[in-house]
């Protein structure tokens, strides 16, 4: 089993667990679920503050590698899928197929169980999903969003630095892949992944310092989060 694996199935477990103690009869009301999202350039160092969120809040932080796994696989998204109450589960198709009516784009098959895989995911709580296009699959009212940019010149250091690669190599990286991200927010979603907008907060991580900021956006985070419990229960 490989690591991906394993991160799968012990947050698919999770879930699982929770939904048999909700169901049981004892069970205490359910908090709203809690989804935290957060887009970052190449190299800004956003994978890591995700990372470090995810310790915070103890919530398991999914990278884009375990999200197309769990994508491409019909195993783990029928467990998802049954880890679902029984009306979110019935509302999930009309869901994710609102996302792509009246759209002039042609959706893969991989791209439709990437919607219902994410929002099955804000349903379900206690992840921190970091890309493909969390923050415009979920809106913002599902869950927290978040951008982290850098400088540049940080970026190129911090691919150097943490990937080994030559400046010209990290400079075709940055070039590549925030291309490719930007390409797929505009082709899904007609979006452009730098608009503000779309996001609850971003962060330049020039001249901060990433550990410093953890702890204010934890309770920025959660501030939202009881935000919309309160508007759930009114």
């Amino acid at each position: 089993m490989t690591s991906i694996d394993t991160i799968i199935n012990r947050q698919l477990l999770k879930w699982e667990l929770e939904r048999k103690e909700a169901a049981g009869e004892q069970a205490p009301p359910a908090p709203p679920p809690q989804v935290v999202t957060v887009s970052r350039e190449t190299g800004s160092g956003g994978t890591y503050f995700a990372s470090r969120l995810a310790d915070e809040l103890g919530f398991q932080r999914l990278h884009r590698e375990t999200i197309n796994a769990i994508c491409e696989s019909s195993g783990f998204r029928k467990r998802i899928v049954e880890s679902l109450d029984s009306r979110f589960r019935g509302d999930l198709e009309l869901l994710a197929e609102s996302m792509v009516t009246g759209r002039s784009v042609d959706y893969s098959d991989y791209h439709r169980h990437l919607f219902k895989v994410v929002l099955s995911m804000a349903r379900l709580g206690g992840v921190v999903l970091v890309g493909r296009g969390g923050s415009f699959i979920l809106g913002p009212l599902r869950g927290f969003h978040m951008r982290i940019i850098a400088p540049r010149e940080q970026r190129l250091a911090n691919l150097m630095k943490y990937k080994s690669l030559s400046e010209d190599n990290a400079t075709t990286e940055i070039a590549r892949v925030d291309t490719e991200r930007r390409e797929m927010i505009a082709k899904l979603f007609g979006c452009d992944i730098d608009d503000p907008n779309h996001y609850d907060l971003v962060i330049n991580l020039g001249l901060l310092d990433l550990e410093e900021m953890v702890p204010p956006i934890v309770s920025a985070i959660k501030a939202k989060f009881a935000r919309l419990a309160s508007a759930e229960r009114e």
